[in-house]
């Protein structure tokens, strides 16, 4: 076993071809039937839907979304706010990362490592929408420094996984 397959959790371990087959169509399209899902990873229904049930068991599958347009529901604006803390106890985490968490506006929220400590991605109508939620973070708990960066274009954007070969 080389050194990267001793480091894989388990469940990446189980996934064999056809496991990745029926996640790249769910990514794809999680509304297809088990059966149109079947077809096209060469599975009848039954067997398709163990397998598919198996994975939502392991949690490799997390859960399955309708993806919505951000501009057709008025949220127009995307912003990277990126966060430096005054204080990296656990105790400040615990409540910074409850308020945020709590936040609608934040589609994503991570913990960095080098010169930012927090990255935030949050979608909002406009500025003054934007302006509102600014001052809600700035609230919720001491920081030492929040930059925005505004998105003026989106480029790319995925929500499929690169699902690795076995």
């Amino acid at each position: 076993m080389t050194d990267i397959a001793a480091q894989l959790p388990e469940a990446n371990r189980r996934l064999d071809a056809i496991d990745r087959k029926i996640l790249m169509v769910l990514q794809e399209d999680a509304s297809l039937s088990v059966a149109e899902i079947g077809d096209r990873v060469g599975l009848s229904s039954t067997p398709c839907w163990k397998r598919i049930q198996r994975l939502e068991a392991d949690g490799v599958i997390l859960r399955r979304v309708a993806l919505v347009d951000q501009n057709k529901i008025g949220l127009g604006l995307s912003v990277f706010v990126s966060v430096e803390s005054p204080d990296h106890s656990d105790a400040w985490l615990k409540r910074f990362a409850e308020a945020v968490s709590s936040m609608p506006e934040v589609m994503e929220f991570y913990r960095m490592a080098g010169d930012v400590d927090y990255m935030l991605r949050v979608v909002v109508a406009d500025m003054q929408s934007y302006d509102v939620f600014y001052k809600k973070l700035i609230s919720a708990v001491p920081l030492k420094n929040v930059t925005s960066r505004f998105a003026m274009e989106k480029i790319k954007s995925v929500t499929a996984l690169p699902v690795p070969p076995v």
